[in-house]
């Protein structure tokens, strides 16, 4: 992979290579950033500006199979799997390497349906780090760098992550570490105070639109309306361009919850709170986050400031009529509701309960218009 293929983030790629050109490449690095920007894109692309000296090495990296190439990711523990077994990244690596082949713009519930596992919380194990320090003690095979790209290393587990910290404090020689990172608070601080960490932004709109038409052959009217809807998210561009995405599910079980609160329908709202235990609690994480940007959306929307909205058509039909009830009285309190849902959505609660406490909350909220 190249910076070519990175949409936008012309200012990471410059950084990251002039490191390299005034030989001042920590051996730790993490790209923290909201999901979808390229951060996984850019260590890749990063990995293999370092590892590419020779056409050998180009063509192996074309299938991402350099010997001196580590990727480390969250995993789940198969039924095929021993009780002594603890999962490391080989055991999924046939499949990482097809999904990033296919694009390295993926979200980690992509990943769990690639591995067969929407309904389980994937983690890096300890056993993960105990093959990174087999793997890099042994010499490069090249003779060049030894890289390892750990994608969202806040999913490491405890003792993952103290074996980590030992690791980057004492690198083998010529090793390099590349950390995707989306929530870096939950790192140990140790490990955050090892690493240099390089924030990358949201995509800008012009690179997301140029992308749309040139490499999805997008109308040029229909580019523009996308590349706002992204809001600076490749990933999310993509989604849109989907008959019956995602999104679009999302939005019909918002406005359901919505209509069934405002009628006070609890036996109704209960069946709703069902269907949402149905998901995978990344997907349940992701409608929430959904949530949070409806009652933006619709809040602007009901102070008349509609050059600030970013929505779907479908969206603002129904924003057109809704948007009245989201305002200074109630737009806090929905606001720190919905936070508290993902938090504990995050942190394995029923739910069911989750959910149904959320819909019945909103039977109170929603008549302070």
């Amino acid at each position: 992979m190249t910076f070519n293929e990175v949409i936008g983030q012309e200012e990471v790629k410059e950084r990251l290579k002039q490191m390299v050109s005034e030989d001042r490449l920590p051996h730790a690095i993490m790209l923290c950033g909201p999901s979808g920007v390229g951060k996984k894109a850019l260590a890749t692309a990063f990995a293999c500006y370092l590892l590419s000296k020779t056409p050998q090495e180009e063509t192996m990296l074309q299938k991402l199979e350099h010997p001196d190439l580590h990727f480390t990711f969250p995993t789940i523990k198969l039924p095929s799997m021993g009780s002594d077994h603890m999962p490391v990244s080989d055991d999924f690596i046939r499949e990482w390497r097809e999904l990033m082949l296919k694009s390295p713009y993926f979200s980690m519930d992509s990943w769990m349906t690639a591995i067969g596992a929407e309904n389980q919380q994937a983690i890096i194990t300890a056993g993960e780090s105990d093959e990174l320090v087999r793997k890099l003690s042994l010499k490069s095979s090249q003779g060049g760098y030894k890289v390892s790209v750990i994608w969202l290393p806040e999913r490491m587990n405890i003792a993952c992550a103290n074996k980590l910290l030992k690791l980057i404090e004492e690198p083998p020689q010529q090793t390099v570490f590349i950390m995707v990172c989306e929530e870096p608070d939950r790192l140990l601080e140790t490990i955050r105070s090892r690493v240099q960490r390089i924030d990358v932004k949201r995509v800008d709109n012009e690179s997301v639109r140029k992308a749309l038409v040139e490499r999805r052959g997008i109308d040029e009217q229909m580019a523009i309306r996308i590349s706002r809807l992204a809001n600076g998210s490749w990933l999310k561009a993509l989604e849109e361009l989907q008959v019956g995405s995602e999104n679009e599910q999302f939005l019909d079980l918002f406005i359901m919850l919505m209509r069934l609160a405002y009628q006070r329908k609890v036996k109704d709202l209960r069946r709703w709170s069902d269907e949402m235990a149905t998901f995978g609690r990344e997907k349940q994480k992701r409608f929430l986050e959904f949530f949070l940007r409806m009652l933006r959306e619709n809040f602007m929307y009901n102070f008349q400031q509609q050059e600030l909205c970013y929505m779907t058509q479908k969206e603002e039909d129904f924003a057109r009529n809704f948007a009245r009830f989201i305002n200074e009285a109630n737009v806090l309190e929905i606001y720190d509701i919905v936070n508290r849902a993902i938090r504990d959505i995050g942190q394995n609660a029923s739910a069911k309960i989750v959910f149904f406490d959320l819909a019945l909350q909103m039977i109170v909220l929603l008549i302070q218009k």
